[in-house]
């Protein structure tokens, strides 16, 4: 019998909009995305992505901040967790601070929404530049897709030359844009639909209810898992969720239920090969 492929689990705990007046268990400091990290390794977590915040809570591009958080997490789970921080600019930084404070950093993942870094074609350039810098220094991109349009965009521009690398890992957002942002597992048709590109590792993350069903449908059709209060605070029946550890254990547990197993970190990181 064929062993089944592993299935990587990230948790995005925070992000750059929710507080701890939207659920009390939010991590907001180095301290407590340490203990969630922690929390969500044992559920079944094989990445954390990370989001920092300044001293009145509001979303913030760092390098200092990056710094302490990426220690505070590595001293309570080691490499046990990838962990992967976000250049997301919430509106507030430009495409070249976003670059600059990652370049400071020189985390080991980094997640890159295509729309924000390269909202024109007269950013190409300096785009190619900066994923050359990753490649070399071994730091691992993850774009994140908000449509099918942009899944054939990014294509376009690795066929081309501006992205640099041979392998492309990708998050497929499902129903950021919809009514209600309340997502769907049908959201993620489009994205699969035979005139879209593939790649060769993706991951699902949705908004809702239905956050379970959607990674779960994406899951079983080849892709990954990405859970967390970023998008979500509710489980499958409605009820708030008493942390992050228990959506990913909901993942886990349909995972498991149906044959498969969760992904460690350094099965994460050989997919994640550079090339």
């Amino acid at each position: 019998m064929t062993p089944s492929r592993p299935i990587s689990i990230a948790v995005a705990p925070n992000g750059g909009r929710k507080t701890q007046a939207d659920h009390p268990a939010l991590p907001m400091t180095a301290a407590e995305l340490a203990r969630v990290g922690s929390l969500c390794l044992e559920a079944g977590a094989s990445m954390i992505h990370v989001h920092v915040r300044d001293r009145e809570g509001r979303h913030l591009l760092d390098a200092e901040a990056y710094r302490d958080a990426l220690a505070s997490i590595r001293r309570s789970v080691g490499e046990r967790l990838v962990v992967q921080i976000t250049s997301e600019s919430l509106g507030i930084y430009s495409p070249a601070e976003q670059m600059q404070v990652i370049r400071q950093v020189r985390p080991e993942s980094v997640s890159l929404a295509l729309r924000e870094l390269l909202p024109d074609a007269h950013g190409e350039t300096g785009l190619s530049a900066f994923l050359q810098w990753l490649r070399k220094e071994n730091v691992a991109p993850q774009f994140i897709l908000y449509s099918p349009e942009e899944a054939i965009h990014l294509a376009a521009l690795k066929a081309r030359g501006v992205i640099p690398f041979e392998q492309l890992s990708v998050l497929y957002v499902l129903g950021r844009y919809t009514v209600g942002q309340a997502s769907d597992p049908m959201d993620l048709l489009p994205f699969l639909d035979d005139a879209v590109p593939r790649f060769s590792y993706w991951t699902t993350c949705a908004f809702g209810p239905k956050e379970a069903a959607c990674v779960l449908a994406g899951a079983l059709l080849g892709g990954n898992i990405r859970v967390g209060f970023e998008n979500n605070l509710l489980l499958p029946d409605g009820r708030v969720a008493r942390g992050n550890e228990e959506l990913v254990g909901v993942a886990k547990d349909c995972i498991v239920r149906l044959g498969y197993r969760p992904a460690t970190a350094d099965e994460l990181r050989a997919n994640w090969r550079l090339g």
